[in-house]
Parts: structure tokens; sequence; C-alpha cells
């Protein structure tokens, strides 16, 4: 029945392939019926002779021990989509899915009954009840500490493999099912050890976090949209509140540019980046970009701004989309890398400089 639900669905829609909610759909009922089909749980939800109360102690175990086989099989996908990932929503929906299931549809379905009659309000008014305490459940399970821990990008690759472990488990029986945790250590193995990137770039060059500096991301531009800064932390991998650059006592700055200095891989990096779009003396422009290592701006730079590793102006970003730089393995990723060969990307043509074509 899974299979066919996913065929049907996917000879309708098949960009669903690729969307989180197609994936985390298949992905939590595929886990739940390979769960209640292997010997153990099977054996443990037999029918013997016990008194009640044992009974529904057995399935409130099972309901505790399906949200985490859930949340495990789903943490993967969440992870590769949005970044972050927890499993304290597995002990939250032990009370969140009784409450709903026997409290909050019922009171609705008695409610909609009533209001044939014009008498619906105090069911009403319980249900909408019920549904606060479910929010108020959600709220202070998201508060704790540790509920939600964000993650740098995790990668195609990686991600591959946790598919690979997740689908062997889900699709064999027997103990031959277990050979999927083998990929799936392997990646999250990986996973744990994959660094942050040190620089991210917005793909106009206007938005520049720094990560690693403490426990906050630093960022060039504050921001009256969090849109931009939301997606900054989330492909750091941090939480908090974005710190501006302006303010870090480590970096110097004028109303044109900000420098910084980082030490990452045993040497001091130095970064210079634009602040504004207003002309600027090129000799003093060239004669910054010589002592720097990565310039970045969201304008053309002239051919004689030349830095001594990157030059991330909007010729380079214009065919890379954002950047993510990692200074200790001196190496960068790009949006393009990411996107194919496809319609919807297209590269910025190279602008000739100002000042004479870039080098």
């Amino acid at each position: 029945m899974v299979a066919t639900a996913a065929l049907f669905v996917l000879l309708l829609w098949p960009e669903s392939l690729i969307g989180p909610s197609f994936q985390m759909s298949f992905a939590a009922v595929l886990a739940i019926v390979a769960l209640h089909n292997s010997s153990p749980v099977r054996s443990f939800l037999a029918p013997r002779e016990e008194s009640w109360l044992s009974r529904m102690g057995r399935r409130a175990i099972m309901l505790l021990v399906t949200g985490l086989v859930i949340e495990i099989a789903l943490m993967p996908i969440v992870m590769f989509h949005f970044h972050r990932a927890g499993v304290y929503g597995a002990f939250a929906n032990v009370i969140a899915i009784p409450l709903v299931t026997f409290l909050s549809m019922p009171l609705i379905a008695l409610a909609l009954a009533l209001d044939s009659l014009g008498a619906g309000a105090p069911a009403w008014w319980l249900a909408g009840k019920s549904l606060e305490l479910l929010l108020a459940i959600a709220h202070w399970t998201s508060s704790q500490p540790g509920a939600v821990k964000l993650m740098p990008e995790m990668g195609g690759a990686l991600y591959a493999l946790f598919l690979t472990g997740g689908l062997w488990l889900g699709l064999w029986r027997g103990r031959v099912r277990l050979l999927g945790l083998v990929p799936a250590a392997i990646a999250g193995l990986l996973m744990a050890g994959k660094p942050a990137p040190d620089l991210l770039i917005s793909g106009d060059g206007r938005h520049v976090g720094i990560a690693g500096e403490g426990d906050q991301l630093l960022v060039l531009r504050d921001s009256r949209s969090s849109f931009a800064s939301d997606n900054l932390l989330e492909m750091a991998g941090m939480s908090g509140v974005p710190a501006p650059l302006a303010e870090w006592p480590g970096a110097e700055c004028s109303c044109e540019f900000c420098v910084v200095t980082m030490q990452r891989g045993g040497r001091a990096w130095h970064v210079l980046m634009a602040r504004i779009r207003d002309l600027v003396d090129e000799r003093a422009l060239a004669a910054a970009c010589d002592r720097s290592d990565i310039v970045i701006a969201d304008r053309y730079l002239p051919s004689s701004c030349r830095p001594k590793w990157m030059k991330a102006d909007r010729n380079l970003l214009g065919k890379t989309g954002g950047l993510t730089i990692f200074l200790e393995d001196e190496r960068f990723d790009t949006v393009a890398k990411s996107q194919g060969d496809h319609g919807w990307w297209q590269p910025r043509p190279l602008r000739p400089n100002r000042f004479g074509p870039d080098k």
C-alpha cells in the first residue's frame, strides 16, 4: 500500500520526490511498518493473559518507541533540508497523540454535531482549550536545552548514505536488515566531524556571515528582515541572534569597508568586506586588496584589486551564486555547483570592469 501510494503521487507530481514533504511522509510510514513487522515488536505486542494496566503499559511503551523511531528516521531528512535536528518530540508525542486522539478530535466532532442545534459553543471552547494545551506542550518541549540542534549543510553524498541505510533497514527483514546501520553509522560519524564554514556569502554579496568567532555569528550588515540572518545561521549550524561585525572588537570598520583577521589552519587570513557601493579611490582600494587574502563586495571591483586568494565581487558571485568558505582546508562550495544545468539557474554574464578587463 505504501509503494502504491508513492507510485501514484510520483506519477502525478514527480517533482515531489525531492521535496521534504514527500520524503518525510513516506519515511515516517515506512519506519512504522518496518518497526511493527519486526519480530521483537510483534512478540512484545502479542496478546497474552495480563491485567489491563499491564496491557496499557505495553501500549504506552510502544507509542514512545514508535515516536523515537520516527524521529530517528526523519532526522537525516530534516537535517538535509532544514539544518536542524531534535528527538524530544518523541517524548512529547506520548502526551500529544492521546490528547488529540481521545480529547481534541472527539470534542471537535461533538462541536460540529451540536452546531446543527446552535449549541456548539461550549464544545468549541473545550476543543480550543485542548488545542491550547497541545501548543503549550510543543512550546515547552522546544524550549528545553538541547531540544533543537542546528547543523551545518549536510551535502548530497552524506544524505545518500543516510537514505541507503534507512531504506535497507525498512525494506529487508530479519537480521540482514541490520546491515543498513553500517552506511547510516558512517554518515553519522562523517556528519559529526563535518566542519562549519568560516565565511558565508550571499549570492548578491550583500550579506556576509563569519562563524567560529565565539558562540555568535558575526554579520556584515544588520538586516531589517530576519530572512537573510536566519539563512546564515542555518548554514553555519548556529543559533542565537547574529552580532554586527562592526561591534566586534576584532574587526576594524569604517563607513566604507570592514577588515577582519581570522586565525585558521595555522595562519592568519585577512578579509576585506565592502559596506557601501559608493566609488572609492582606486589606488587606496588596490593597496587594501594587496594586503588581503579575501575581498568581498556586492559590486564589481576593478582589475587592480588583486587579493592573494579570492575576489568575491559581483563578477564571481554572478557565476557561483552564494559561497561557503572553509579557510582551514582552503576550499569553498558554491550554489551553482548544486544547481546543475537547469533552466532556473542562469549565471549572470561577465561584465567588463570600469578600469579594464578582470584577471
